[in-house]
């Protein structure tokens, strides 16, 4: 059973308009299944696969400049950035929209490689784990918040019915030794594990790189090097807080926040919806898990998140603005089952 995407009707409509579309998001979002769906008259191929690398690099433009009918899709190809220069010239020498159908789970490697290669050649969507809206569609999303929360969003998860350990402990096996050894030279790859925990353990709260470094015994730029990788591979990300036209008084530490609670849920060892009620980060996760749902709405129409937070000095805060430019609309989010008219008061100071 395919699971309908939101982002479909963005990502067919941009292939009538770029020679080229790069589809990107973590691993297991969904982008080969979408690739294909959308495309199903294209020629597939994986550079995962070292046998298809292999062939691939052997001789990459006769292999890009072969009659593929209605287009080729390359899955994974941050693998061999270099195709994306054999390609530039294939699209400026023969202009064919929605011929080159690309993915990937490296966002930095990629736009780089984009930048340099395939500007204004290049449509680009991000497509991350399950909304609640396509989980409410397909009659997959749980019943309860915290089920939501400590399921996730995977697709795999629900189609093959698996339980949390099952799928995240592989998950983050694979992207530990696979995607973090590709990008940087870890020596204790034990170390970045513990690293990712701790950023578990600082959901939803003000970002202290000092701190962080100090718990994980290694030094704050590090630290900085090591976030901006979890960033590019969409493990996190950093709301940033919005100031513009306020006083010098504002908060200017971003949040951090896990794009799937999921996996958050797995590396603080909550081992159920239950446990996870009287977690004492329960708060965090359902506040990362509300962001986390209004980016991908953004993500899903192909614009970026205009999300951010708001706090200043005196501790007011919304826990979520979102700026359209002419006007913000600021959002509270609470866990409570119970209404309570304070809950405004953030909002009214703002």
């Amino acid at each position: 059973m395919y699971i309908q995407r939101n982002i479909e009707p963005k990502l067919t409509y941009l292939a009538t308009k770029y020679p080229v579309i790069a589809l990107v998001g973590p691993r297991q979002s969904g982008k080969t299944t979408l690739a294909k769906q959308a495309f199903p008259k294209h020629s597939y191929f994986s550079l995962e696969d070292p046998d298809t690398a292999l062939r691939i690099m052997q001789d990459p433009r006769a292999f890009l400049e072969s009659d593929y009918g209605a287009g080729i899709i390359l899955d994974e190809f941050q693998n061999e950035p270099v195709l994306l220069s054999y390609i530039q010239g294939i699209v400026d020498a023969k202009y064919r929209p929605g011929y080159f159908i690309l993915t990937g789970s490296h966002n930095f490697l990629m736009n780089q490689a984009i930048t340099q290669s395939l500007a204004g050649r290049v449509g680009i969507l991000t497509l991350l784990p399950l909304s609640c809206d396509e989980l409410d569609r397909s009659s997959y999303l749980p019943e309860k918040a915290h089920e939501a929360i400590f399921t996730g969003g995977y697709p795999n998860i629900y189609m093959r019915k698996l339980v949390g350990e099952d799928f995240y402990g592989p998950y983050l096996t694979t992207y530990v030794e696979r995607d973090v050894r590709q990008l940087i030279n870890i020596v204790r790859l034990s170390d970045f594990q513990k690293f990712i925990r701790l950023c578990a353990g600082r959901i939803g709260q003000l970002l202290d790189y000092v701190s962080l470094a100090d718990d994980c015994g290694i030094s704050v730029p590090t630290v900085k090097a090591w976030l901006s990788i979890l960033e590019a591979s969409y493990v996190i990300f950093l709301l940033q807080p919005h100031f513009k036209n306020f006083s010098k008084r504002m908060v200017k530490s971003p949040k951090l926040y896990f794009y799937d609670t999921g996996l958050a849920c797995y590396l603080l060892k909550i081992t159920s919806p239950d446990q996870l009620t009287l977690h004492y980060l329960y708060g965090g996760l359902f506040e990362s898990f509300v962001i986390a749902d209004i980016c991908k709405t953004f993500f899903n129409k192909g614009q970026q998140p205009s999300v951010y937070f708001w706090r200043d000095s005196r501790g007011k805060e919304i826990d979520c603005l979102l700026d359209y430019g002419s006007r913000f609309v600021p959002i509270e989010i609470k866990s409570t089952q119970t209404f309570n008219s304070r809950f405004f008061e953030g909002i009214a100071y703002y």
